[in-house]
């Protein structure tokens, strides 16, 4: 019975985003956006909902492995839900991914007017790029949790 179940993991996973670097990635975020549209401006290609979803992409990325980069940093629970997080992947990778699709979804469906579902559908594809990518840069990371148990 040492199973976690569902809420136990995203639990976990808040717990190991609580130490994201917040800022960082609101300004990585932001800056990507910007120069994104700017270059759209410049070539006449501007895409406003393009920019703030590649902004929204970057902005989730750098926070999800942000958060799990430093394991040994913080409190006790917090450097638990990092270690998990580390040993966990495919887990924790889901709750970045989450959040980037939500944040998408206004975005694809109030600026693009794509509809509900098209919106949807652009929001979840961009939610699986996230995942995958975070989930491999977390994998890539686990020696880091190996070390410090």
């Amino acid at each position: 019975m040492n199973e976690l179940t569902r809420r136990d993991e995203m639990s976990l996973a808040g717990a190991a985003l609580r130490g994201a670097p917040w800022k960082a990635a609101a300004v990585t975020g932001g800056a990507v956006a910007t120069t994104s549209l700017l270059l759209g401006l410049v070539t006449g290609s501007a895409d406003l909902s393009w920019a703030l979803c590649v902004g929204i992409t970057l902005f989730s990325l750098v926070a999800g492995i942000g958060a799990i980069s430093k394991p040994d940093v913080g409190d006790r629970v917090t450097q638990q839900a990092r270690r998990w997080s580390l040993r966990h992947p495919w887990r924790f990778a889901l709750y970045p991914a989450a959040g980037s699709a939500i944040l998408m979804y206004p975005v694809q469906l109030i600026l693009d007017r794509e509809g509900v579902f098209g919106a949807a559908w652009d929001a979840a594809c961009g939610g699986a790029m996230i995942y995958l990518i975070t989930a491999l840069l977390t994998l890539s990371m686990r020696s880091r949790a190996k070390k410090s148990n």
